[in-house]
């Protein structure tokens, strides 16, 4: 059973993100905050796999309260649902932890999909804000982008590219005929030599450098 804690400032949303998720068997909301102070509370005293977390709320907000919590709680799954899709909220979130984005209006289908996703080490990224990120970032010179392919071997460039289209360690250990422990040593790797934190962030990359096509 996946153990979600749901944050937004709206207690109608709340109320309808609880009815979505707990249509699924295997989703259970086990409670709801109303903004970031509350969010990190409940997590300590409920201690939830995944947190939906709204950005712009008064007092804390969700940038702020995702990356206490990733500091406090690392392996607390934060999946940041919110209308906001501007690049300086999209950057804020991605870099204080954030393990996916999505944009209010996805369909439920979508959602649900992106909680289990998101805990099987998926990385869920609303296909609009991919192409902000990806525009963002594409306007560098190619020179700049030669240095990460320079950086990565061959098959750390292909795995890569896998983490990118969201796929985890297993399913990318599947479809590149390896070992899921010689995946996650790649992956590992790949992290250092980026110098990023997480898996999220090296999606991020592989998007905004052109390794994968964000509405593919």
């Amino acid at each position: 059973m996946i153990r979600v804690l749901v944050c937004d400032d709206q207690a109608v949303v709340c109320d309808g993100l609880e009815m979505i998720l707990d249509s699924d068997p295997e989703i259970q909301v086990i409670a709801k905050a109303y903004d970031g102070d509350q969010a990190i509370e409940l997590v300590e005293k409920t201690h939830p796999d995944l947190v939906l977390m709204d950005l712009k709320m008064p007092g804390m907000n969700g940038i702020q309260a995702t990356r206490i919590l990733n500091q406090k709680y690392p392996a607390v799954k934060i999946l940041v649902l919110t209308t906001y899709g501007d690049d300086e909220w999209v950057f804020d979130a991605i870099r204080s932890g954030a393990d996916g984005y999505l944009l209010k209006g996805v369909q439920r289908e979508e959602l649900i999909r992106a909680v289990k996703g998101t805990l099987q080490g998926q990385t869920h990224v609303d296909p609009a804000v991919a192409g902000k990120l990806f525009d963002s970032v594409s306007k560098n010179p190619v020179g700049e982008r030669s240095i990460l392919t320079e950086q990565l071997s061959e098959r750390e460039l292909e795995i890569l590219k896998q983490i990118g289209r969201g796929l985890s360690n297993a399913e990318i250990a599947e479809k590149l005929y390896l070992t899921r422990g010689t995946v996650r040593n790649y992956v590992s790797t790949i992290l250092a030599k980026l110098g990023v934190e997480d898996r999220t962030q090296a999606a991020i990359l592989a998007i905004q450098y052109g390794l994968v096509d964000p509405q593919s």
